[in-house]
């Protein structure tokens, strides 16, 4: 890098590393801790959901996914909007009512205390997993811009993350959040402006040369080549119209039993404001989401344009696609915007990573450790405990980061999306039914739970070759989420059934 890199580069890390030292002093309880006092503007509210939802997933995995393949990812994101209305409408109420902190209160005053611990295991399993594939993400970038050992990018990334994010705590990851949004966007920016200003047809050219080569469309890759997907109702096949359903079951549960998002719920000033930072993050993602998934394809009329061997590799799958856009970043960006657009890419993870590492904190204090194993301690010893628990939490997400990096994967916006569905376990039925029905109890959740946990097991087993090839399923991967949420909502409506109406739901 150049000199001038270096110095935006290094004054952005300073500044984000300074926001979380200064917050640090204005922290003096768990609730400051996780919820910063409950006095948060509806724009600043959607500004960090936005942060922690665009991840480096965005900034490497969804250009990598569009200039490999075409936008049907971009598909499951178009039904955000209508999530959140229907959580605006039904789920943020719930949650605002009284001094809530996590998601999982809920569930002990509907099913009880067994299944608020289950509720938050699941999502502390569910985030490590997430964590370590943001931070594994970006180290791919690291490596690119410096040469160090990945191992070592891993870690370092990891170690500043965790510096401001305990110190901080919630009041520093929502601010961080706001900036990181911001810069995240002025990257992206940079990096299309300088492809377009190459390419000698200019936007025009990406335009038609994409259009030409089917790259703008829903479009899966099959027999080495792009098929427009089908809009039919199957289990067999990603077509469009169960893509919409899977974006719609992912989001609702999202906003209905993610400790990320309901911890901003929590912290919002009222519950007008919560809906409004809601709809500013609805919003802000779409678009940035489709920005990414068309940068994606910049690169790839780009690379057509000017073919270099690196780029054709990525594209026939010899290296991994979700280094093209380091690649053009450090071959193609002039002096200065290099620092930009890495100070980015950084943004890009830790937006995600210092939220999920302060809502675990806040889960396993909350939900387990004040509940269950220590529940008359002073708020200090609190507090302490939720730091120790978010520098634990920091190195399990390098660990997590390093496993992944000797793993053997395909493109990971393919690998991240079946995990999810994999760690989901029908949480969303589980609170649709807390929701909007007056019967069941714990017996009753510990069986659809049980039920579900059996099918999600079978599921992991043959994707990894027991009892017959993933190739054999009698439905798509993908689907595994809608599946498994369709059990659990049966099962807790037949086992349920027979017991009386709850006199409060």
């Amino acid at each position: 890098m150049s000199l001038a890199d270096g110095l935006v580069l290094g004054g952005y890390l300073l500044g984000i590393l300074l926001l979380g030292v200064y917050f640090s002093g204005r922290t003096h309880s768990t609730d400051d801790y996780f919820v910063g006092g409950r006095n948060y503007q509806g724009w600043v509210i959607g500004l960090s959901l936005v942060g922690t939802s665009i991840s480096s997933v965005t900034f490497l995995a969804y250009p990598a996914d569009a200039y490999k393949t075409a936008w049907l990812r971009y598909l499951p994101n178009l039904m955000l909007p209508l999530a959140i209305y229907f959580a605006a409408r039904y789920f943020l109420p719930v949650f605002r009512r009284g001094n809530t902190v996590t998601a999982y209160e809920f569930l002990e005053a509907r099913f009880g205390p067994s299944v608020r611990v289950y509720g938050a295991a699941t999502f502390i399993i569910a985030q490590l997993v997430r964590v370590s594939t943001i931070l594994y993400l970006i180290s791919l970038l690291l490596f690119e811009i410096s040469g160090l050992d990945p191992v070592w990018c891993i870690v370092l990334a990891g170690i500043f993350v965790a510096v401001y994010t305990v110190a901080g705590g919630i009041e520093a990851v929502i601010w961080t959040d706001v900036i990181q949004t911001l810069v995240l966007l002025l990257g992206g920016i940079a990096c299309l402006w300088v492809i377009v200003d190459l390419l000698p047809g200019g936007l025009g050219q990406v335009l038609s040369t994409a259009t030409e080569h089917g790259k703008l469309g829903f479009s899966e890759w099959q027999n080495g080549e792009l098929e427009p997907v089908s809009w039919d109702i199957s289990l067999l096949n990603k077509t469009g119209t169960m893509m919409l359903v899977l974006g719609l079951v992912n989001w609702l549960t999202e906003y209905s039993s993610n400790q990320n998002t309901v911890q901003r719920y929590c912290a919002a000033k009222s519950e007008s404001e919560a809906r409004r930072g809601m709809w500013v993050c609805a919003l802000s993602s779409l678009p940035i989401w489709a920005f990414y998934m068309f940068l994606g394809t910049a690169l790839y009329v780009f690379y057509l344009q000017f073919p270099v061997a690196e780029a054709a590799e990525m594209l026939d799958g010899s290296r991994k696609a979700e280094q093209i856009l380091p690649f053009f970043i450090l071959n193609e960006l002039p002096p200065g915007l290099i620092g930009l657009v890495l100070a980015a890419a950084l943004a890009a993870a830790m937006s995600s990573l210092d939220s999920s590492i302060n809502a675990i904190s806040a889960v396993s204090v909350v939900d387990i450790y004040r509940r269950h194993m220590n529940t008359d301690a002073a708020e200090r010893h609190y507090l302490m405990v939720a730091r120790a628990i978010a520098v634990g939490v920091s190195c399990l997400m390098i660990g997590g980061a390093i496993a992944f990096y000797f793993a053997d994967t395909k493109t990971l916006q393919d690998a991240l999306t079946i995990l999810v569905a994999l760690l989901g376990g029908g949480m969303l039925s589980l609170y649709l039914f807390g929701f909007f029905s007056r019967r069941g109890n714990a017996r009753h959740a510990w069986l659809g739970i049980g039920v579900t946990m059996l099918f999600t097991g079978w599921v992991i087993l043959a994707r990894n070759g027991w009892f017959f090839s993933a190739d054999d399923m009698p439905f798509d991967l993908y689907y595994t989420a809608i599946i498994g949420n369709l059990l659990m909502f049966v099962v807790l409506w037949l086992a349920s059934r027979r017991t009386p109406l709850r006199t409060q739901s």
